[in-house]
């Protein structure tokens, strides 16, 4: 059955189509059908949007998704206490299983908060049974996802991958596995760290990934005083540079990676909450102005932030704020204008997002003929959006993951009325506690950093 939305006030994020303060969308099968004022009565199911606000699902283009159960774990840690406790001591006491429950709990975790697709960096692929576990997880969470096969050696003990060509192997397998003919799901590859590998198997992974049409994410420029994540010059001049690409971070990049990243048409995520608080240094919105690129964002890891991209809307457009408006504060003035809008937020999570993930042609505005991705944001019963006096103030400034109240993916509702439709989410989220508890069990002791207080005591 079609699925009337209507009386909202629809925000198309498509800058050919202006916004509709009383507006209609419909939704037939898998896609947009129309968004018009009104639309007049169908046999359809009606979702009554008024008072509410009406706009494509949000993108989330770098998500770690399967540390979900990890929850709050780094807090206080570094981004070099990171690599050592969760990279080098916790993902290798994941067992698939682990995998699959943080793949599936963070995937539902996004839908509640109104994502409604997730780039997903996967590299906890201890066995073939992880990454298994991995795109299983996203499908039963019914999420639209790129999963990012991981090439990160992440249990280097293990016998599954004692060899870069066996890695190479398994990331054919999988991206050639019936689980992406479903439309929701897209193979992509998650590089190891250029500067972690030989330099011959960061070219193998490029090479790898585009033979089989899979879209590529690496972390770029976020280490200071290392080569690791680094050698833009040395990929643009090997010609492995492209469009294909997500740039994750680039805190540390100059001016010249900068041009080499715009000219190859590379797309960058930019995580805000991780980068800002693991000591990672400025976020890149100002530099991908700069050189023409589009800023997208992420909520990286669970393990330190919430799931919520409202949230990453919010500290990234304070902090560009803040920058833009210093240089006039320590001259003694004030702004007149600010050069950042709220618009510019939403930009970022919906249609650069789309953009940043090679799917703007299918999702990241409400254009009909588009895949019907579609979230309502309100709830009757909270102060957030009563009353509404400017749309994207309150859905940058105002709105959380309880304020959303539908949820559509690919035609499809995932969230009624503010409650995720066929989840016992009790019984979820106990799933993922005995997880997390069993994992850390595994975790030999005094090995975590010592900033840590996984299980209320300070770790030795």
């Amino acid at each position: 059955m079609a699925i009337l939305i209507k009386g909202g006030h629809v925000l198309t994020m498509d800058a050919r189509t202006a916004d509709l303060p009383v507006g209609d969308v419909l939704v037939e099968s898998e896609r947009i059908a129309a968004v018009a004022p009104t639309i007049d009565t169908v046999d359809a199911e009606i979702i009554d949007a008024r008072g509410k606000l009406v706009l494509p699902g949000m993108i989330d283009s770098h998500r770690h998704t399967w540390q979900t159960q990890m929850r709050g774990l780094c807090a206080d840690w570094t981004l070099g206490d990171y690599f050592r406790g969760i990279r080098s001591t916790i993902a290798p006491a994941y067992a698939p299983d682990d995998v699959y429950v943080g793949n599936l709990v963070g995937s539902i975790e996004a839908i509640n908060a109104g994502v409604t697709t997730i780039l997903d960096f996967s590299h906890c692929n201890n066995t073939p049974a992880h990454s298994d576990a991995a795109v299983q997880g996203l499908a039963d969470a019914g999420i639209r996802a790129i999963y990012g096969y991981g090439f990160s050696n992440s249990a280097p003990a293990n016998a599954s991958f004692m060899t870069a060509g066996q890695r190479l192997a398994d990331f054919a397998r999988v991206a050639r596995g019936t689980a992406f003919a479903s439309g929701l799901l897209r193979p992509g590859a998650a590089l190891a760290e250029v500067g972690m590998v030989p330099w011959d198997e960061t070219v193998a992974q490029i090479c790898a990934a585009r033979e089989l049409g899979a879209w590529i994410v690496a972390h770029t420029g976020c280490v200071w005083g290392s080569e690791v994540t680094g050698r833009v010059g040395d990929l643009y001049r090997a010609g492995l540079l492209g469009p294909d690409q997500v740039h994750v971070h680039c805190n540390t990049l100059d001016d010249d990676e900068w041009a080499m990243l715009a000219e190859a048409g590379c797309k960058v995520s930019i995580s805000p909450e991780t980068e800002m608080n693991m000591g990672m240094g400025r976020l890149a919105i100002g530099k991908c102005r700069e050189f023409g690129i589009r800023p997208s964002l992420s909520c990286d890891i669970i393990s330190l932030n919430s799931g919520d991209l409202f949230a990453q809307a919010r500290l990234a457009i304070a902090y560009q704020r803040f920058v833009e408006n210093d240089v006039l504060n320590q001259d003694g003035r004030m702004p007149e204008v600010l050069t950042t809008t709220a618009r510019d937020a939403i930009e970022w999570a919906t249609i650069n997002g789309a953009i940043a993930c090679g799917l703007d042609e299918q999702i990241g505005t409400l254009t009909p003929g588009k895949q019907a991705d579609v979230i309502v944001v309100g709830r009757d019963s909270g102060f957030a959006h009563r009353p509404i006096n400017d749309p994207y103030g309150t859905l940058v400034f105002q709105s959380t993951a309880t304020d959303v109240d539908t949820v559509i993916i690919a035609g499809r509702v995932r969230k009624a009325n503010g409650r995720l439709v066929g989840i016992d989410l009790g019984a979820l989220l106990d799933r993922a506690a005995a997880s997390a508890a069993s994992v850390l069990a595994r975790v030999p002791p005094g090995s975590l950093p010592s900033r840590s207080r996984a299980g209320g005591d300070a770790a030795s």
